[in-house]
């Protein structure tokens, strides 16, 4: 028999198995559908293999050898502190291996049938799963696309062994004695902070005049601050123009305030920016609606133009965060379920992993005025909480955004250690509806980095205990 002959009949299939796609197929299941889940690559998709676990990873890798060389202050003093690299990336793809197969063995645990392979749609009720022997027609009842993004390549930028994108920055074999980086975003900036922190001279070719663009300048300046301590240097208002190969390296041609510079590095990591993968299934064959940057676009259920097709993650509007991803994934199969959920991004955090990290959600100050609101913008300095003292890391500042005339939470932004971790509370208050009188109430264990919430309420209060007025 021929492989492909007899279409397989499923209630809902998703194509990706990213952070969007595996949740999406899981939280399916739990509601009664049959599902099969189709990866052309690697089980987790971008965000798990060359994405978000390998760079964290990477960054923490960074971050305890600078430790280890830049603690005298604390009267620690490690001498021939040294880098295996090699063991260094051994670990990160434990990490990445840990985890693949653990959202591997989630998927099998809850019945989601695996196929390996491209899908490519043929109507609005099938797909062909093609791999590199044969092809296979599945029909669905439902379909979640889920197939994420890719680096954005500048023409004049031609991906090479020394021009690289964040892929294979996370895949170097040494660590670069100089690089060069063009884009002062999210992904630039974490990976100059994890390559800085390993010895390496950054140049940041930043066409704005500031880094991190959507982060309030004063966060920005701070990470700026700490990275310039650090072997970075900045160029703002810089533009990437050309690119030469040497035998060991690369030259980079920028207009830099109007004139024109060359920076000589090991390679040059290019991140601009990523864009959607919605090029190669076959959309416009079934009449699925997209922009013309190839987002599709979707209701407030996920929903697509073609009813039984709905779309998630990084291929639908909105920043392209892996949680954001998960959360539109349950959405969408809870629409397919007939249930009433429908997507809500009030209070959709975004982090930074950078040093000091950035985290925010809901509305910043400038954000909260321009919608009208009448507020009260509480601010907390790190350097008056005793863990962070403690700590030797008091760089930073909470900023509580609340409503005036009840002291409802709309906002808030940390910049500081471990601000990732700290914005789930602030989270969780403006879901609830929290007011700072609510959080100030709520005793805060001592001494945490969790008291500078409680303390920000107190701010917004009027009532600050460990600030003077």
């Amino acid at each position: 028999m021929v492989v492909g002959d007899f279409a397989n009949e499923v209630d809902t299939l998703v194509i990706g198995s990213g952070p969007g796609g595996y949740v999406a197929a899981i939280r399916a299941v739990q509601l009664g559908q049959k599902v099969t889940i189709v990866e052309k690559g690697d089980i987790g998709g971008v965000c798990l293999n060359i994405g978000c676990i390998p760079s964290k990873a990477l960054i923490s890798a960074g971050h305890r050898y600078h430790q280890a060389k830049a603690s005298e202050d604390m009267g620690i003093v490690a001498e021939n502190v040294s880098i295996n690299f090699d063991k260094v990336q051994e670990w990160k793809a434990s990490v990445v291996k840990k985890l693949t197969g653990g959202v591997e063995v989630l998927l099998k645990g809850n019945k989601v049938e695996i196929v390996k392979g491209e899908a490519y749609f043929a109507s609005e009720n099938s797909v062909r799963i093609m791999d590199e022997s044969s092809a296979q027609t599945y029909n669905f009842k439902n379909c979640i696309i889920a197939t994420g993004s890719r680096p954005i390549e500048i023409p004049a930028f031609k991906y090479t062994k020394r021009v690289i994108n964040s892929t294979g920055a996370l895949a170097l074999k040494e660590v670069p004695k100089k690089m060069v980086v063009i884009g002062g975003g999210y992904i630039g900036i974490e990976l100059t902070g994890a390559f800085s922190n390993m010895g390496t001279e950054v140049v940041v070719l930043e066409g704005t005049k500031q880094i991190l663009g959507g982060f309030e300048k004063q966060m920005a300046k701070l990470v700026e601050r700490r990275l310039k301590k650090n072997n970075v240097d900045f160029k703002f208002e810089a533009m990437a123009q050309s690119v030469e190969e040497t035998e060991d390296g690369v030259k980079v041609t920028a207009e830099v305030n109007g004139k024109e510079e060359v920076f000589e590095a090991d390679y040059c990591l290019v991140t601009v920016g990523r864009r959607p993968n919605t090029d190669e299934l076959g959309l416009e064959q079934v009449g699925v609606e997209m922009t013309d940057r190839g987002i599709v676009k979707v209701d407030k259920q996920l929903r697509t133009n073609v009813s039984n097709i709905f779309a998630i993650g990084d291929i639908v509007d909105g920043p392209p965060l892996a949680h954001k991803a998960s959360y539109e994934g349950k959405i969408a199969a809870e629409a397919i379920a007939g249930e009433k959920s429908e997507i809500d991004y009030l209070a959709i955090p975004a982090v930074v992993f950078s040093e000091p990290e950035l985290a925010s959600v809901g509305y910043d100050e400038e954000g909260a005025k321009e919608a009208g609101f009448d507020i009260v913008a509480a601010k907390f300095p790190f350097a008056a909480n005793g863990r962070a003292l403690s700590l030797n890391d008091a760089d930073g500042f909470m900023k509580l955004v609340t409503r005036k005339e009840d002291g409802l939470v709309i906002g808030a932004q940390i910049a500081g250690p471990n601000a990732s971790d700290m914005i789930s509370e602030l989270g969780l208050a403006i879901e609830t509806g929290m007011t700072a009188e609510d959080i100030a109430l709520t005793i805060h264990a001592h001494p945490t980095l969790g008291e500078i919430t409680m303390e920000a309420a107190e701010v917004a209060l009027g009532t600050p205990i460990h600030i003077v007025k």
